[in-house]
């Protein structure tokens, strides 16, 4: 089971897609099917905030005084994630910030292909991927778009 939790830091803000919320959760149900997900009940939240919030935050916590589109907060390393989801039912991989600004600005037409790499990146980063190395980043960037595609091709 996968269970993601959906929070708005303000519901007014203008967005160009109709109900995040919703829209998350029911490619996170599609994506229990998926290999990568298979027999494993994990939980993650993720907040969709705009400049100002991800940029307090990317200042605080990575020391970077810049808008970015996304930043995950993982609870666990790749190794213990690894160990603690074979020994446990149930773990809770961490929190994923989205600035929406910077999906609504994207220079593509699809908004929701962008929303989607956004929002996936965040996630593989709660499980432990990383792209510090051009080897890592291929790895994830391969990954990220497996999982784009399994989900774009749902029909």
């Amino acid at each position: 089971m996968i269970k993601v939790n959906v929070f708005a830091d303000n519901k007014n803000r203008k967005h160009k897609i109709k109900n995040p919320s919703l829209y998350i959760k029911k490619k996170v149900q599609r994506l229990k099917k998926y290999y990568f997900f298979k027999n494993k009940n994990i939980e993650f939240s993720i907040l969709l905030t705009g400049n100002e919030v991800i940029k307090k935050l990317n200042k605080r916590f990575r020391n970077k005084n810049k808008i970015t589109d996304v930043l995950s907060f993982p609870f666990f390393e790749q190794n213990t994630l690894k160990k603690m989801i074979r020994a446990r039912n149930n773990i809770y991989l961490g929190d994923v910030v989205i600035n929406l600004n910077k999906i609504n600005s994207s220079p593509t037409n699809d908004i929701l292909l962008e929303f989607n790499k956004i929002w996936i990146h965040g996630m593989l980063h709660l499980f432990g991927y990383k792209h510090n190395t051009n080897i890592d980043f291929k790895k994830m960037n391969n990954l990220e778009k497996r999982i784009i595609n399994y989900l774009e091709n749902e029909f």
